[in-house]
């Protein structure tokens, strides 16, 4: 990059945002487990960011994501404990960060942005890779699925998940939130010769709620199931009614969305190869 994408100074006391990218394959999910043999995207972003504070560093993300779940677009925030010019949280934090894990940009925002309370949507990519054989290439970017899908039915199917609705047939039994409930925006699901991409943005996401869809229209794109099945899962508001959870793989955080007076950067969703 060049000097004019850093033309401001963070002011110690300053609410910082970021947006950071990273390949999930390698670690425990996003959460610090405070464990120095499990290694977590948030661990090592907040060592690299300390290292430029010289001082210890917190962050909290828009979503935390899964083991092996990966992220094109991911917000977090910080209090910055000095002044620091955006270049060195950006430039300096990256160098201190694997290659598996990037910065993309900082910038000063009001003091009541919360990177996770602030969000009014999250988006998801889940990318599927069609074809009789594995890729070697893409084995932890793609999820692979050999048997011939119909994204068409698929996408009928995704229609009865938009609005307001209770996904307890769609979350982990683990999952804590107090609510089931949960406002679906968009679901589209569309091929691109080999890939099939099921695109979708909710207000938030319940544990596992995506990889729970996506086995699901799985199994209704290859025809073990009819597309109706989609809302018959929901009606039962029960985990077990449900497919098996889809492999992690091929998801991506592909966006957040802020109210516009918080003046963040806009950016195309995920992952990059989508757009070659």
């Amino acid at each position: 990059m060049t000097p004019e994408f850093f033309p401001a100074t963070i002011k110690q006391g300053d609410r910082v945002a970021l947006a950071v990218s990273y390949d999930g394959s390698a670690y425990h999910g996003w959460q610090s487990q405070r464990k120095p043999q499990v290694a977590t995207v948030q661990e090592n972003l907040e060592l690299a960011l300390s290292q430029i504070a010289n001082t210890s560093i917190s962050v909290q993300c828009a979503g935390r994501t899964d083991a092996g779940v990966h992220a094109s677009h991911q917000i977090v925030h910080f209090d910055s404990p000095v002044d620091r010019g955006e270049k060195a949280w950006v430039a300096g934090g990256n160098t201190h960060l694997p290659r598996d894990i990037s910065i993309h940009w900082a910038k000063p925002v009001a003091a009541d942005f919360n990177a996770r309370f602030s969000a009014t949507a999250r988006r998801y990519r889940y990318v599927i890779l069609n074809t009789p054989t594995r890729s070697a290439l893409l084995a932890n970017g793609l999820t692979w699925y050999s048997q011939p899908l119909d994204a068409e039915v698929m996408h009928e199917a995704a229609q009865s998940l938009l609005g307001e609705l209770d996904f307890t047939s769609y979350r982990a039994v683990a999952c804590q939130s107090k609510t089931p409930m949960r406002n679906m925006h968009f679901i589209e699901v569309i091929r691109r010769g080999d890939l099939v991409i099921i695109d979708l943005q909710a207000n938030a996401f319940l544990h596992h709620m995506v990889r729970n869809i996506a086995g699901v229209l799985l199994s209704i794109g290859s025809g073990a199931q009819p597309a109706g099945w989609a809302e018959e899962v929901l009606l039962a508001k029960d985990r077990s009614a449900a497919a098996a959870t889809a492999p992690p793989f091929g998801l991506y955080l592909a966006g957040v969305t802020y109210p516009a007076k918080y003046g963040l950067p806009q950016s195309e969703p995920g992952p990059y190869f989508l757009s070659l």
